[in-house]
């Protein structure tokens, strides 16, 4: 064995076996068996589904990033397309971002993410689609030429409280770049529902929210205090220098620190993680507060996280009362279902969740990809 694949190996299985004290941080891989729930199948057969969200009607409205928007009603995926798209999809690129307007019922509103190819090079853009006879249509422009590549495009996008729409963009493979307040790359950024710019973003005149990010693919807001949560994959490569992705409170106008700093630096220049995965990978996607009562107790108010490469999801308790530590962070459902890429509560009180074995990086199972639903036992 090579002496470096030795240390791999070494570091790898210590981070598994060693837990680091809360207040590092950095929480260790502490797989437990989710109490009195089951998983239900929505929909399978759906090829490498990114985002999903609900129609006030009942539909559910979901991504594939091949470039279709697609619908299950009824607990039946519609055959046909709501609406299908240019998109470039290359490597991480395609489909990515889905959000319905908190008005849907009344405007029709859908907002998309997508990369596409210009020449030689590849970007990605923010669109608004309006429903008409129940499929997608008058496509338009919102937030253009955010720098894309075949890897870290972000591509996460929601409404939050303040009615405003948030997007998460990667660093696009230019670390640089989420250093430079002017780039729309490596940035949470905000907008208003019509593609203005709001008038108290912390930039003038500028979309951007915070920066510093290398590929953020998460967003949720806690349901007490409003703060903004976002989930961060780190950098790859060989210990000491890789992995400590990400978990960050998101703070208007301040800086995250990549590619300068990554995971927990206690650099003053910088905004900390809350956690970090240490020498473990997670490669973090979508995220959700859970604020329902459908589920057991353990699950009320936690933060969770759908694994890419770590092919679980997380769910982490925060300390009260200001909800900006963590008390405990376990890994559920481990190499259970492969991939995740994303998880949304859903209005019925349960917990959706999406599989990504499609990819070209998992395992395709029986059924793949897939929609499921955590539910009671009972």
């Amino acid at each position: 064995m090579k002496p470096w694949v030795r240390w791999f190996a070494l570091m790898m299985a210590w981070g598994e076996l060693v837990a680091l004290p809360p207040s590092s941080g950095c929480l260790k891989r502490e797989p437990v068996p989710p109490e009195d729930i089951r998983i239900e199948v929505v929909a399978q057969g759906v090829q490498v589904p990114w985002a999903i969200d609900f129609a006030p009607d009942g539909r559910i409205f979901l991504t594939e990033r091949p470039g279709r928007i697609r619908v299950i009603r009824k607990g039946e995926l519609h055959p046909e397309p709501w609406a299908q798209l240019p998109v470039a999809h290359e490597g991480e690129g395609g489909l990515l971002g889905l959000a319905l307007d908190p008005n849907f019922a009344q405007n029709g509103f859908v907002y998309v993410y997508y990369t596409y190819r210009e020449g030689n090079r590849l970007w990605n853009r923010v669109v608004r689609l309006m429903e008409r006879e129940g499929r997608g249509a008058d496509p338009l422009i919102l937030l253009d030429r955010i720098p894309g590549n075949v890897i870290h495009n972000g591509g996460r996008i929601k409404f939050g409280p303040d009615g405003k729409l948030y997007i998460t963009t990667g660093d696009a493979n230019t670390p640089s770049s989420a250093q430079e307040v002017t780039s729309l790359a490596g940035k949470i950024l905000r907008l208003n529902p019509d593609g203005s710019i709001p008038a108290d973003n912390p930039f003038p005149d500028s979309p951007v929210w915070s920066y510093g990010h290398r590929n953020p693919q998460g967003l949720a807001w806690h349901p007490i205090t409003g703060a903004l949560f976002s989930t961060e994959h780190g950098p790859s490569g060989l210990p000491p220098n890789c992995c400590h992705d990400e978990v960050n409170v998101i703070e208007p106008g301040r800086n995250y620190g990549w590619p300068r700093v990554f995971g927990i630096a206690r650099d003053p220049q910088f905004v900390d993680p809350i956690l970090e995965s240490g020498l473990d990978t997670w490669a973090p996607s979508g995220a959700t507060f859970y604020s329902g009562d459908r589920l057991p107790e353990e699950w009320r108010g936690r933060f969770l996280f759908a694994a890419l490469r770590g092919r679980h999801l997380q769910r982490v308790r925060l300390q009260a009362p200001d909800f900006r530590s963590v008390e405990r962070a376990e890994k559920l459902f481990v190499d259970d279902f492969g991939r995740l890429r994303d998880v949304v509560q859903g209005p019925d009180g349960f917990l959706y969740v999406t599989t990504s074995n499609r990819d070209g990086r998992g395992l395709p199972r029986a059924g793949d990809d897939r929609v499921l639903r955590i539910v009671p036992a009972q």
